[in-house]
Parts: C-alpha cells; structure tokens; sequence
C-alpha cells in the first residue's frame, strides 16, 4: 500500500429507524481535512456505510478493527509510536481522530490540533 488509507463513515445514516446521524469523531477528521484540503492529495480517503460488517475496512484490519475514523498506515514511511497494530493482518493503523489530526498534520505539514 503505498498511501495511507484514511476510512471514513459516510453522514447522514439512520439507526434503528433513528437519524439522521453523523459520526462526531469522523466530524473532528472532516474538520482538520477542511482547514488542511492539501492533505486530501497526499492520502486515499474512502467512505463507508455505517453497518457491520464494514468490509472495506476489514480487508485491511480484520474484523475485530472496524471502527471509523481509522487511518490505516502506509507500508511504507513514518509509523507514530502510538500506532496500533491489527492481530488479524499485521498492517499498522490510527483510530484515535485526534491521534489522526496530528499525525496527518505532522507529515504533510497541515494544521494541528492545539491541545
């Protein structure tokens, strides 16, 4: 994989007949890419829909790792120390959106979040 992989819930899905709804923690990622659109070059973003099994997101991290946001590292280039590490494939990835925000921030000299 020679990009990171940012994976995302798509806004506006009901629940139990419930909704419309977005994901607060895909808002904060959705917040950070707008003041830093540049980063949206440097990364692959995609959607998904917010029941499980999100296959999507399985192929990369198994299925014990489904939560969005998750940005799932690249094989190649820097790897966070507060990086995670999926048991079922290997690949290294991010579910933490301020984690996220940072570590985006930090490689494509984006804006950070002030803590």
């Amino acid at each position: 994989m020679a990009k990171h992989t940012l994976f995302m819930l798509a806004p506006w899905f009901e629940e139990d007949g419930q909704g419309p709804y977005y994901c607060p923690d895909c808002g904060v990622v959705e917040g950070f890419l707008y003041y830093s659109p540049e980063v949206r070059d440097e990364i692959e973003i995609v959607t998904v829909d917010f029941p499980r099994p999100r296959n999507e997101i399985v192929k990369f991290l198994g299925l014990e790792n489904q939560d969005s946001p998750v940005l799932v590292l690249a094989d190649e280039g820097p790897i966070p120390k507060d990086a995670r590490q999926s048991l079922s494939t290997g690949k290294k990835f991010l579910n933490d959106p301020i984690q996220i925000c940072n570590f985006l921030g930090e490689i494509y000299n984006g804006v950070k979040p002030h803590s």
